[in-house]
């Protein structure tokens, strides 16, 4: 017997938001068959391999995606500390029993399939921080903030012994997010921003002179080529100054796809995921970077929208932070193909080429429709 899906239903899905994620989807998929085109030809493989792989991720993110719309996001509350709980385990497995791939130890193998559990801890992270930010005296109080802080901390740290820094700033960019959005008072916030851009830079400092050992080598590096990439142009440089090249040889209509000489020519690494916005600048110019770009605005605006015509403090916080993974996603990746940030493997939601990305990302779209829909009351 087919399920009679009211039209109030329909009505308060948020269609800007769900074309826009569309439009980024599709975009993705044509980008990755570009920018992995002539690899995988060279090495004898199908050109739509990563194309494949990608649809697949796309399909059961949209089913559990169907399934995270349709429960009430109030009932999540119960589980969010088992959701925690667990994703906090698979961290703790991935330094055990993780694949390590080129220096990182991120991902664990369930069968014939691999997950990044450092994507999940995002999803659960928002889950307790609403928890806990539900009740604003929280976010006003020193034992609550305290109590946020830990919570962020422990995958945090899990996630920084793979090592893995960018999502690390991912995690501490949510707390503040939420933390904000919890009703905190404003000096308190900003204080404690300010003292750990302290401590960071003095730990970064400090690394550099050799008096500590708390920050690898290879990071060192990125952060010596993020202030001088021409400092080892033919080393640690290298990522940066060709992703540069590209973009600014896309011009403005771009070279067209599988036109992209820096990517074809395999001059730009990890062209389908970290450095893939370097292929779309290239390939479809400023003008279709502008696009990507509107339609990561559109995003999150429609999510911060829903944010604030949730119908409880839960809803709002929800929203928010899955809002907000976008936000620092999108500045952290295409900052750093611009060189203005520090190489990370952070990747661009919905186009860079990876299962667990596209899986938690159209989850966290699952999040801000599911407290978009029931912004009123719906009957079922």
């Amino acid at each position: 017997m087919p399920v009679n899906i009211p039209r109030r239903y329909w009505r308060n899905l948020d269609w800007p938001l769900i074309l826009a994620v569309l439009c980024l989807i599709a975009i993705g998929m044509v980008v990755i068959y570009s920018a992995s085109y002539s690899q995988l030809v060279a090495a004898g493989l199908s050109p739509f391999y990563y194309v494949r792989r990608q649809a697949l991720a796309f399909l059961l993110g949209l089913v559990l995606s169907v399934v995270a719309v349709w429960i009430d996001y109030r009932d999540w509350k119960r589980w969010s500390r088992l959701v925690y709980a667990a994703t906090t385990l698979l961290l703790v497995g991935v330094l055990f029993f993780g694949n390590r791939v080129f220096g990182s130890q991120r991902w664990v193998r369930l069968g014939s399939l691999s997950i990044q559990p450092s994507e999940l801890a995002k999803l659960a992270l928002i889950l307790m921080l609403a928890k806990v930010f539900e009740n604003e005296e929280n976010a006003q109080d020193v034992k609550g903030v305290v109590q946020a802080a830990l919570l962020t901390l422990v995958p945090m740290g899990l996630i920084m012994l793979q090592p893995d820094l960018g999502t690390a700033v991912i995690f501490v960019g949510l707390f503040f997010a939420m933390w904000y959005v919890g009703n905190a008072r404003l000096k308190p916030l900003a204080i404690t921003a300010l003292v750990l851009v302290a401590l960071a830079a003095i730990v970064i400092i400090a690394s550099l002179k050799g008096w500590i050992g708390i920050i690898k080598p290879y990071q060192l590096t990125r952060i010596l080529v993020f202030l001088d990439p021409y400092a080892d142009r033919d080393g640690a440089g290298w990522n940066v100054i060709q992703s540069i090249i590209a973009i600014g040889s896309g011009g403005f209509f771009g070279k067209g796809i599988l036109g992209g000489t820096q990517s074809s020519l395999h001059f730009l690494p990890a062209n389908h995921t970290d450095f893939v916005f370097s292929v779309i600048a290239e390939e479809f110019g400023f003008l279709g970077s502008l696009v990507v770009l509107a339609l990561f605005v559109i995003m999150i605006w429609r999510g911060l929208r829903i944010a604030a015509v949730a119908k409880d403090t839960y809803g709002t916080l929800l929203a928010a932070g899955a809002t907000s993974i976008f936000f620092f996603h999108l500045v952290i990746n295409v900052g750093m193909t611009l060189g203005m940030m520090p190489v990370t493997g952070l990747p661009l939601p919905f186009i860079t080429a990876g299962g667990s990305t596209m899986i938690t990302s159209l989850l966290a779209v699952a999040v801000i429709l599911n407290v978009g829909l029931r912004r009123s009351k719906i009957m079922f």
